[in-house]
């Protein structure tokens, strides 16, 4: 791995941060920064850096960084992009470990001159450095937080296993202002945007190695070098599923996206070719995105056979018409299914897939049923579909659902549509890793995409063997 992206262990785990832009001014960008670590509680030292300060909430305020005793790991920068050459060859003779530049001004304006500066001094010191012209990272593990967005205006999401890799910093604050709204958990945010020093590529091959990344959401609008992006995601879709997502697809998208972050956005077929051909899941907005990486925390389908439950008779046929069309199989229950499925209906109902529990069915009957199709080797994941609208439903049943996705031997995903009421149940649910859809569309995509990529790892792992 090569040293500076072996580096972003000083920005992500680093017990110094030095803050260059440093201000007394509520809501410029130095000022929320300072407030981000000291609210956020960062165990480590922050060095505010400003000559025209001498303290700043308290703390000792440098000229500059290489004026601050002892080492510094990251240093964060917010100040004029004419300004940052300079103050990237003072962490240089520091010896800094990383480097976040949040400053506007460099390739997006034509400011080549500037950024290679940055450049040449970052790959002669060896030093990562991340930006200019982004948002910098977020890692609620080490309360690293180099958001300048306040918190009462944009929720940080809470510890988990979803890394989100982000050209863009107002696509990247948008999808983890919405995780934390739903309750799911984030192990590492990147916005990198113009990538002068490190680009998507280095991001990737550093989460392969994160210990604390599970699942990999990665926004493009477009690439320096297409060749390398390619090869490293093939390499780290084999052990991390990455979830694309790409901008600037049509003409107007991508002058726009070179005037957003100074990279060409190039053929998006070509994009697309590149997607299938390291088997990466594309999504096709951000709607798609969250759909997708909710199901990737559940355990690998062993095939494409669906059960599914459902206490109202028409969307389980909707649902049924949504496998078809993504090419996934109703299962056929074994026997023993169907025996001790007969005894959970009523006189009047019919044990078939999906199995209709009907409108009076009770919570316990949803639990009986999902036990039962667990054991059924020939269902592959259930698809379980709630009314909550039915007057038998009551929150016994994110109990029962939650229940069923710790015990979990098979993927499972919920459907309910609904308004408000249903709504709400929905987010508890999402909160409880229950991945949850207001739409039989969207989930039986999901799920799809579960299938194909599972399919994929199942065939690496047999030609290891």
């Amino acid at each position: 791995m090569d040293k500076k992206i072996k580096g972003l262990k000083f920005v992500f785990e680093p017990r110094s941060i030095a803050i260059v832009g440093a201000s007394a001014t509520p809501n410029k960008i130095g000022n929320v920064l300072v407030r981000n670590f000291i609210d956020s509680r960062f165990p480590g030292d922050v060095y505010p850096v400003n000559p025209k300060y001498q303290d700043l909430f308290g703390l000792k305020c440098y000229p500059k960084v290489s004026d601050i005793p002892g080492k510094v790991d990251c240093v964060i920068i917010a100040t004029p992009a004419e300004t940052v050459p300079a103050v990237v060859e003072d962490c240089a003779k520091k010896k800094v470990g990383g480097i976040i530049i949040l400053s506007g001004g460099f390739e997006e304006v034509n400011r080549h001159d500037l950024a290679q500066k940055i450049k040449d001094t970052a790959d002669k010191a060896e030093i990562p450095v991340i930006g200019p012209n982004c948002l910098g990272v977020f890692n609620p593990y080490t309360k690293v937080d180099s958001i300048f967005l306040p918190m009462y205006k944009l929720e940080r999401p809470k510890a988990g296993n979803i890394a989100f890799v982000t050209q863009s910093g107002a696509v990247g604050s948008t999808v983890m202002d919405l995780t934390a709204y739903y309750g799911m958990g984030m192990s590492k945010f990147i916005s990198y945007g113009n990538g002068t020093v490190l680009d998507e590529s280095d991001y990737l091959e550093y989460l392969m190695h994160d210990t604390k990344t599970d699942t990999i959401i990665l926004y493009l609008e477009g690439v320096k070098d297409g060749r390398k992006l390619l090869q490293t995601m093939k390499k780290v879709n084999k052990v991390k599923p990455i979830i694309a997502l790409k901008a600037g697809k049509g003409s107007g998208g991508q002058a726009a996206a070179r005037s957003h972050t100074g990279n060409i956005a190039g053929s998006y077929l070509a994009y697309n070719a590149a997607f299938k051909q390291a088997k990466v899941t594309e999504a096709g907005g951000i709607d798609e995105v969250f759909d997708f990486v909710k199901i990737f925390d559940q355990p690998m389908p062993k095939g494409n056979r669906m059960g599914v439950i459902t206490n109202g008779g028409g969307m389980g046929v909707l649902t049924a018409d949504y496998i078809e069309a993504e090419g996934l199989a109703l299962a056929k229950f074994n026997d023993n299914t169907n025996k001790e499925l007969a005894k959970i209906l009523p006189s009047y109902g019919n044990v078939a897939n999906p199995l209709d529990l009907v409108a009076d069915a009770g919570v316990e009957a949803y639990g009986r049923a999902i036990d039962v199709m667990m054991e059924d080797p020939n269902i592959d994941g259930l698809i379980i579909i709630v009314l909550t609208q039915t007057p038998p439903i009551d929150e016994r049943i994110i109990h029962v659902l939650t229940k069923a996705i710790d015990e979990q031997t098979k993927p499972i995903v919920t459907i309910s549509v609904g308004g408000t009421y249903t709504e709400v149940y929905r987010k508890i649910l999402e909160s409880k890793g229950v991945p949850s859809y207001n739409s039989p569309k969207a989930a039986v995509k999901a799920m799809e995409r579960l299938v194909t990529y599972s399919k994929y790892y199942r065939q690496l792992a047999k030609a290891k063997k």
